[in-house]
């Protein structure tokens, strides 16, 4: 249907760009050229011939014609339109799907369960359990390449977000380990604790908050008994089940037909009088009375400081990063020399001893967190700070690829608030085992400055010499963890769909923190020639970006596998960048391919993942 065209400096082949051998098969045709360069190299050139192409979208492999003749400069910046234009011109014909459009795509999808994504986790590197050797160790786990890559990068665009590019906010980095005095005056050392009920006969232990329970009542008001439930994303239909196998069994036990029952209503077992505790059966056993009512458990974990192990020795484990911050705050503002309203902010790890360690990474007892404390005067303008940070923190995690249609706000009622809080809004994720907070907004007053400046005997004032007035001002605090906004970046990232009639896993990561930035590969491994010059490009963007080298097995094999691995841009070094300096650069959404010079893969790059285009 189209012509082959050939010249004198080489062959010119009107095809599409390298396509998946995963794709249905078409006419192919075995073409060989004498290239007339001053080493007469005779090349082979196996080229894919797409007969059911349409000629404005054939892409020409010599040149810089790229797609449908575009110039270079012109060509990736109107990719976006390209894509909406486009319905066949993909990998086995699929409709482009976009990480800059996932959001609405991602409506279209279910959700990925827990199971699926855990395997992708372990098989690619993501995240392994830790001490797993020796069976592992519950609470703990172990970031793999993919894994310290995906952190890294969520950290660091976190820090160049809210610290680099702000001149109100400064950094700091305080000790696991501190004075435990520290915690005796913030209160940790006798409130910082969970509800706790244990199982007497399996002596399994669960958080009374997250274990709920229902009377079960039939239509006609007679009490069937209790059901119980731990908390997660089916918890309601697991009590529902329950219910009917609780009538069913007390229909048979008084001979009586299986009554219908009023629906369930769910409550936290800390709230449960100690009568209603000891009807309501243990989870691990199904036996009412095996579980003992609920009492406070201290999650600070103890350590000993010093060559003596007596009671003076005991430290503790930070349980979180923020008192590291208040009782450095006056240091760091005469330092730094700054002016209220101003932020402090920290990444750092924490501990708590979980009573229930579960749902993979989102809860566990060691953990990441990303604090600011943001110091505000003492008036009344904190709500207006407080809905600031709500708003720039939403936008935030949406930059980075959440997807927006499984967040919304939470805002804790009043009666639910610490004592010292003045508000406090959650953005909450839906995950795959149910909606919880992701990351939190508080307006703490000035509550733990307070504190310190009573325990220490210490000034805590600030002067304002504007106004030549002193005051211990208030502070508005954003929080997240590190290990649950990975956990909601890898659920909004999976996807799976067809190309080429073959089933595809792909991480459709935004590319600012995707793990490996694009992959440089080679169409074959047997030219010295190629790998030399496939090696020159890798060493040239490794430089500043994670780039993956990758020359074993089919084209197609190795963009799947780059797909699973999240990688935006994959770039092949073929036999015509041997001769014109340019290279195909594949984007994995939407499979599109363009031809694009050497000298412009930084530049791209960089527009792409930084987010610069001028």
């Amino acid at each position: 249907r189209r012509p082959i065209s050939t010249m004198h400096s080489g062959l010119r082949v009107l095809r599409r760009p390298h396509s998946s051998l995963l794709s249905p098969p078409h006419l192919c045709l075995t073409v060989t050229a004498i290239v007339s360069v001053s080493t007469m190299l005779a090349v082979t050139y196996r080229a894919k011939l797409f007969l059911n192409s349409a000629p404005s979208r054939l892409i020409s492999t010599r040149g810089r014609l790229g797609i449908s003749g575009a110039p270079l400069a012109k060509r990736w910046n109107s990719l976006a339109s390209l894509r909406e234009e486009t319905s066949g011109d993909l990998e086995g014909g699929r409709k482009a799907r976009v990480f800059s459009t996932a959001t609405a795509d991602q409506k279209e999808r279910k959700l990925v369960s827990m199971e699926e994504l855990v395997a992708l986790c372990k098989h690619r590197g993501f995240v392994f359990p830790s001490s797993e050797l020796y069976n592992g160790y519950s609470g703990f786990w172990d970031y793999g390449p993919l894994g310290v890559e995906l952190r890294k990068n969520i950290k660091d665009r976190w820090w160049q977000q809210f610290v680099t590019s702000r001149e109100d906010i400064v950094g700091l980095d305080t000790s696991i380990i501190a004075s435990p005095d520290i915690w005796q005056a913030s209160g940790h050392v006798d409130g910082f604790s969970d509800p706790m009920v244990d199982c007497k006969s399996s002596k399994l232990r669960y958080r009374a908050d997250q274990l709920f329970y229902s009377p079960v009542l039939s239509s006609d008001g007679i009490e069937l008994g209790y059901v119980s439930v731990l908390e997660s994303g089916t918890m309601e239909s697991e009590a529902k089940k329950k219910a009917k196998t609780l009538a069913k069994k007390w229909a048979k036990e008084n001979e009586k037909e299986k009554p219908d029952i009023l629906p369930l209503t769910l409550k936290a077992l800390d709230e449960a009088p100690v009568d209603v505790i000891e009807k309501v059966p243990s989870p691990a056993t199904g036996n009412p009375g095996d579980l003992t009512p609920p009492r406070d458990f201290n999650l600070m974990f103890q350590t000993q400081v010093g060559a003596l192990a007596d009671e003076s020795a005991t430290a503790y484990l930070r349980p979180e990063t923020a008192q590291g911050i208040f009782v450095n705050y006056a240091t760091v503002q005469r330092s730094s020399r700054m002016k209220v309203p101003f932020g402090i902010a920290q990444i750092g790890k924490a501990f708590r001893n979980e009573i229930t360690p579960r749902n993979f990474v989102f809860r566990s007892r060691e953990f990441e967190q990303m604090e600011i404390e943001y110091f505000i005067p003492a008036d009344d303008t904190w709500p207006e700070f407080h809905q600031k940070w709500l708003d720039d923190a939403w936008s935030w995690l949406v930059s980075i690829g959440l997807d927006e249609n499984l967040m919304h706000y939470d805002k804790h009622e009043s009666h639910k608030l610490a004592h010292y809080a003045r508000a406090c809004t959650d953005v909450a994720f839906t995950f795959p085992f149910g909606t919880q907070e992701l990351l939190g907004v508080a307006a703490r007053g000035d509550y733990d400055l307070r504190q310190h400046e009573k325990s220490s005997g210490k000034n805590m004032e600030y002067r304002d010499d504007s106004q030549k007035i002193s005051y211990v001002p208030h502070v508005i605090e954003p929080s997240i963890g590190v290990d649950r906004l990975m956990l909601a970046i890898l659920v909004s990232a999976y996807d799976q769909d067809e190309v080429g009639g073959e089933k595809r896993t792909v991480m459709r990561f935004h590319p600012s923190v995707a793990p490996i930035k694009a992959a440089v590969l080679p169409l074959v491994k047997n030219k010295p020639e190629l790998l030399e010059k496939a090696r020159s490009v890798y060493k040239r963007l490794n430089r500043r970006y994670n780039i993956e080298w990758d020359q074993g097995g089919a084209i197609g094999r190795r963009y799947r596998r780059m797909d699973e691995a999240g990688t935006p841009f994959c770039i092949t070094v073929d036999f015509d960048t041997l001769e014109d300096n340019t290279v195909t650069v594949r984007e994995r959404d939407s499979t599109e391919q363009v031809r694009m010079a050497i000298e412009d893969l930084p530049k791209f790059l960089e527009d792409k993942i930084e987010g610069y285009d001028d």
